[in-house]
């Protein structure tokens, strides 16, 4: 009995959810090698990402009541696309969803919203994050003008996908060895080995929940005041 009224409860909330939902169309899925990265262009005739003011996220439907959100790297509002990567090498909801889709597949999605990042005015800007928040930082690179205020560590555990982000890439951002679970301490020691200014250096921390908060730590350790570190964390 508690089963079936459970079961109820679920497909009312799931119609409930239906009618907010947007679709849009998979074009392009691009497996890298070692298949734990995927990278998927959309098409999303519905969205309106013209104001691009602070970096924005997509909250994907993964499975029955199930959502999470992903980064654009960026939007072409003349063919409505963008391309999203997504972090598979775990099995959750939203790896699960990558790993199966293919092209003219359909997607839906509840909502697109902000992640409140936005490049401040400062002559230092520094990203710092891992595999699940490459979209977020490749979007920030976009923002930041001059080019040259740009700068980070995107933390990549594979040898190979090391590589093939420089292939793939030009970007300031330097892919980062990771040394350790979660990926604080990698990040850190490389922070430490570039130097920055205590006074007009801004950090954007993007990633897994455990390297945000344990990276901001280790910064304000060495010094950097609250205000100048951006948080943004993502569920592991």
């Amino acid at each position: 009995m508690k089963t079936s009224t459970f079961k109820r409860l679920k497909e009312r909330a799931a119609k409930l959810f239906e009618h907010r939902l947007q679709t849009g169309r998979v074009l392009e899925v691009r497996v890298w090698e070692p298949s734990t990265l995927i990278e998927i262009d959309l098409h999303l005739p519905f969205a309106d990402i013209t104001q691009w003011n602070e970096i924005p996220y997509i909250k994907f439907r993964v499975d029955d009541l199930i959502f999470r959100d992903y980064t654009p790297s960026g939007w072409d509002a003349e063919t409505r696309t963008c391309t999203i990567y997504i972090d598979a090498a775990h099995n959750g909801p939203g790896s699960k969803w990558a790993r199966q889709l293919k092209r003219n597949d359909t997607i839906s999605y509840l909502k697109i919203g902000t992640t409140n990042h936005s490049p401040v005015a400062t002559s230092a800007v520094v990203a710092l994050g891992d595999e699940s928040s490459m979209g977020h930082l490749l979007a920030l690179q976009k923002m930041v003008l001059p080019h040259t205020r740009f700068s980070g560590g995107l933390l990549i555990g594979n040898e190979r996908h090391r590589m093939l982000f420089h292939e793939y890439f030009w970007s300031p951002l330097e892919p980062v060895e990771r040394k350790d679970v979660f990926g604080h301490h990698s990040l850190m020691e490389w922070v430490l080995e570039q130097h920055y200014s205590l006074e007009n250096t801004v950090f954007y921390l993007v990633g897994n929940n455990t390297m945000v908060s344990q990276l901001r730590k280790l910064l304000k350790y060495q010094g950097y005041p609250s205000g100048q570190i951006k948080v943004q964390g993502f569920w592991s």
